[in-house]
């Protein structure tokens, strides 16, 4: 060690000067002026040893000077001031290193320590050496800890940011450089005298850290009990505080119920008394216990939630946010409602029983698809390409769950191997080698990793093996089952049925839900169905899609619908209120719509399209007799044995009182023959007696009244009576009378509410000047095929013997003519650019006189929806939409021959039903000739030679 002479300063008791530390102490005059005597006699600022005094272990009361000081140097004197001359000199000190007095490890020292400054002999430690990086980081990991504890309970900002400095410091130090760093953090933290000692009395680089180590674990658990007792006591007083309020206000309101009590008398009392039993148990009350059972049960579903998992990290955070705030807050209220709406989705992996267990028992029963497909019977008639279609889905989800089931068995008897396996090796290793191992302390222990396989998987989540559920898109006529399939659906799977109306619906908000900075937030009304579904697996109707809002400064809530129908992210559907990812890809979404006009093209590129085109009357009436005519009965208190009706009846109500493609106006109707027979029964069964029943050919049942006559209640409706139920008919068949006259040709149409007819195309020739005119309504695209059609008979006209020329125009020679071309009901906008034969036709038949026979109708176009071209310029004739709504109009008309493009055979075969096929002929044609000759005959037309079909190759 390297020694010199310094003169030792004595550090008045409690006070310790650290190397790197400064700090300012008052000094007697004697002292001051011994230190400015040094700052006179030195160029440079003086170094003196400081050394603090320590108690002797023999007196108490005597004091010593430790064996370590401090090498400091003077940074600064100050004098007192003349007008107070009695103020201490300051003096400012600088530890620079430590030192080592020589004569206190001698036991030369004086036993009381010198007032002035006298020169002592003292030594310096050896060069510190670098200490382990173990000890470095523990030393690092304590000092890191005690600080963020100092900076979280530090009030003021200026020192948290320092704490922070300081520990940004210490997380890039060297290991030569933690020494220093040691010394500088015990001397700044308000740590006990003896700890400060103790370091200063520590040379050695290794022990010392070790020693800081200790120090800072120290100060950091006193700090954390200390706060957490500082908490605890005034959380104690503020609850002392609010309970002694609460019994204050409790004693006033008592003492002023016992007075009134007093002053209404005893009356008032017995009727309380009444009262008393009626009203003591009703669950309206709300006490204490109603609303600790509630808080209860709270907790609880957000304890069975999935540890780790979003949803369950959020709750425990609102939880807690929840037990801080006072229960009277308006932030309480907010806070429970979400905590309410959070807890009550159905989240995957909870450990609370889940609902979906009656379901998985009937999907893997054998006979669940001979049950799906019964049920489905059972609730519609027909649709069997919509019925094939979801038992596809009810196999493949059989499928799944039967795959999944066995992959489970598997992977748990794959586990249980694995067990068996480790036991065995454990229990050889433990026979192989019995001597004890020493713990290490600083060693991690290492624990086994689990095995891709170990653990069970996860159902819900992103990683289960179950099949999406699709995004079924029903389109047709109102009326024709869409809403009742998804019900079917949801009675075959046992799973629970919701419905959402998006009709009118403007605002993305009702979709994704309002923010919870709103006032009276809400989540959406996915988020509300899947509250009241219960399961993540639940049948969706998504009712009238087609009728939802436009973009608007609302947001588009069509767009908004994207990310809900799409398999590919509905499984991290975000709902703003809820704020946590949503699973919704097990929901089965069912979609219904009248029209795919105003669906957007992203929305229907993630449905699939299923059509649902109008009955037939066929099935109309096999609709009525098995759902219609008993859901009336039952809904008017009658049952078969009251009312019968004919089959001659039921079809007089579907032709003449109803026009529509599904089967709502025929429901209406037959509720009212039913309304109108319970009237006269009830008005029977109340003029007298009990009823037997007679007669059973005719159906008439006879009732004894009070006179002793006898009066007959007829059961059976047969057609003649309808009229004097229902009234005259609203459609009286005018289709049906038609004539076969010259220029009137009969097409094909689609209304506007997807129900099939017959429209004649009229045409007359009238003085003019060659030109034609066009009338009824028209759009530009029917108006462009009738002058297409009109182009293609001049052109033809000389091969037709129109003309005797092929440069006559059949308008100009002999006479200037004009043609008036005029489509009925004029008062129904008509487009689409199907109607090009027909025209054709018609006005074939008016410049040869030939005449299209009444029992024919070619296919035309009323509505605008089914753009399918007709005929072009070359006489070809191409496919047209609505085949299966215009055959049924055309047999419902009485039509016996049907002219159809060639290309329009499939949907024949495909949608026409095998009864109506039988009862008519179809003709496809590929030309126009073809179709000529089909429409008035072959032969018929007188051709002048045969015409060649151009086609241009430029």
């Amino acid at each position: 060690m390297a020694s010199s002479k310094l003169p030792v300063f004595a550090l008045p008791h409690p006070l310790i000067l650290l190397p790197t530390s400064r700090f300012t102490v008052p000094v007697s005059q004697t002292i001051g002026e011994a230190i400015l005597a040094l700052i006179d006699e030195s160029d440079a600022l003086p170094v003196l040893a400081a050394v603090p005094l320590v108690n002797s272990p023999s007196d108490d009361k005597s004091s010593v000077l430790s064996e370590w000081g401090t090498a400091a140097r003077v940074l600064r004197l100050v004098r007192p001031s003349l007008r107070n001359p009695r103020q201490p000199y300051l003096v400012s000190l600088h530890g620079l290193t430590r030192i080592r007095l020589v004569a206190a490890s001698n036991n030369a020292l004086p036993p009381e320590p010198a007032a002035d400054l006298s020169l002592q002999e003292i030594e310096y430690p050896p060069t510190e050496r670098v200490p382990s990086k173990e000890t470095v980081d523990k030393f690092r990991h304590s000092a890191l800890r005690l600080l963020d504890r100092l900076a979280r309970d530090s009030t003021q900002h200026a020192r948290k940011e320092n704490y922070h400095k300081i520990a940004s410091m210490l997380e890039d130090i060297t290991s030569s450089r933690a020494p220093w760093m040691a010394d500088v953090l015990v001397g700044s933290i308000d740590g006990e005298y003896a700890d400060k000692l103790a370091i200063l009395s520590t040379p050695d680089t290794e022990a010392r850290l070790k020693l800081a180590t200790d120090i800072f674990l120290k100060q950091t658990s006193i700090s954390e009990v200390s706060k957490k007792i500082a908490t605890a006591v005034d959380e104690s007083l503020s609850k002392q505080q609010k309970e002694f309020f609460l019994r204050q206000q409790l004693a006033a309101i008592t003492r002023e119920l016992q007075a009134l009590t007093r002053s209404n008398g005893s009356s008032s009392s017995i009727s309380s008394n009444n009262s008393s039993d009626s009203t003591s148990s009703s669950e309206l009350d709300d006490d204490e216990q109603h609303e600790a059972d509630d808080m209860a049960d709270l907790k609880r579903r957000i304890e069975a939630m999935e540890v780790g998992s979003e949803e369950r990290k959020m709750g425990v955070r609102e939880w807690r946010r929840l037990k801080r705030i006072p229960q009277g807050s308006v932030e309480h209220g907010v806070i429970r409602s979400y905590l309410e709406w959070l807890s009550s989705i159905p989240w995957p992996n909870t450990t609370l029983v889940p609902s979906e267990g009656k379901s998985a028992q009937p999907i893997k029963d054998r006979s669940f698809l001979a049950a799906a497909r019964a049920q489905l019977d059972a609730d519609h008639f027909g649709l069997e390409k919509i019925k094939k279609r979801l038992i596809e889905y009810l196999a493949v989800v059989r499928l799944k769950e039967l795959n999944a089931e066995r992959d489970s068995r598997e992977e748990e008897a794959h586990r249980q191997s694995e067990a068996k396996a480790i036991e065995s090796h454990d229990k050889a290793t433990d026979d192989k080698d019995n001597s004890v191992v020493p713990y290490e302390k600083n060693k991690q222990q290492q624990t086994p990793k689990p095995s891709p396989t170990s653990g069970p998987a996860k159902a819900g989540r992103l990683g289960k093996k179950g099949v999406k559920g699709p995004i079924l898109l029903f389109v047709g006529p109102p009326g024709t089952g869409k809403t009742s399939l998804g019900q079917s659906i949801a009675k075959a799977l046992g799973r629970p049925f919701q419905r959402i109306s998006l009709g009118g619906v403007r605002d993305e908000a009702e979709i994704r839900g309002h923010r919870r900075t709103y006032v009276a937030s809400g989540p959406g009304l996915i988020v509300q169905a899947l509250r009241k579904g219960g399961r993540l697996d639940a049948v969706m109707l998504l009712d009238e899609i087609d009728k939802i809002g436009q973009s608007n400064f609302h947001g588009d809530p069509g767009a908004a619908l994207l990310e809900v129908l799409d398999p590919e992210q509905n499984h991290t559907f975000n709902d703003h209120y809820i704020n946590v990812p949503i699973d919704l890809s097990q929901i089965l979404f069912i979609c219904t719509a009248n029209s795919l006009e105003t669906i957007s093209a992203p929305f229907l590129d993630r449905c699939e399209i299923i059509q649902l085109s109008g009955y037939t009357y066929d099935e109309k009436m096999h609709i009525a007799r098995r759902f219609l005519l008993p859901k009336q009965l039952q809904a008017n208190g009658l049952n078969e044995s009251h009312i019968a009706v004919t089959e001659p009846a039921l079809l007089h109500i579907a032709t003449r009182y109803t026009r529509e493609a599904g089967v709502r106006s025929l429901e209406r109707a037959i509720g009212s023959v039913v309304r109108y027979k319970a009237v006269e029964w009830a008005e029977f069964m109340d003029e007298g007696g009990d009823a037997r029943e007679v007669g059973k050919d005719d159906g008439a049942v006879v009732v004894a009244n009070k006179e002793g006559g006898k009066r007959a209640y007829r059961r059976v409706v047969e057609e003649h009576e309808i009229e004097k139920i229902l009234g005259i008919a609203r459609w009286d068949g005018e289709e049906r009378e038609r004539e076969e006259r010259r220029g009137v040709v009969y097409g094909l149409v689609v209304m506007g509410q997807g129900e099939g007819g017959i429209l004649p195309v009229e045409t007359i020739v009238v003085p003019g000047s060659g030109r034609v005119k066009l009338t009824g309504s028209l759009g530009d695209v029917i108006k462009e095929s009738a002058e297409l059609a009109l182009s293609w008979v001049k052109t033809h006209a000389y091969d037709l013997c129109i003309t005797n020329t092929r440069a006559q125009d059949p308008l100009k020679v002999p006479e200037l003519i004009d043609i008036h071309l005029h489509l009925p009901s004029g008062a129904q906008k008509k487009d689409g650019p199907s109607a090009g034969v027909a025209m054709t036709c018609a006005f074939v038949s008016l410049l040869t006189g030939a005449c299209v026979p009444s029992n024919i109708a070619m296919t035309g176009e009323e509505a605008p929806n089914l753009l399918a071209t007709k005929i072009t310029l070359r006489g070809r004739v191409t496919p047209v939409g609505g085949i299966k709504e215009k055959v049924l109009g055309a047999h419902r008309a009485q039509i016996t021959k049907v002219i159809l493009p060639w290309a329009n055979r499939k949907d024949v075969e495909h949608d026409v039903a095998l009864e109506i096929r039988n009862e008519m002929e179809f003709v496809f044609v590929r030309t126009v000739r073809e179709a000529l000759e089909a429409a008035f005959g072959k032969n018929t037309l007188g051709w002048r030679r045969e015409a060649l079909l151009m086609e241009s190759r430029l």
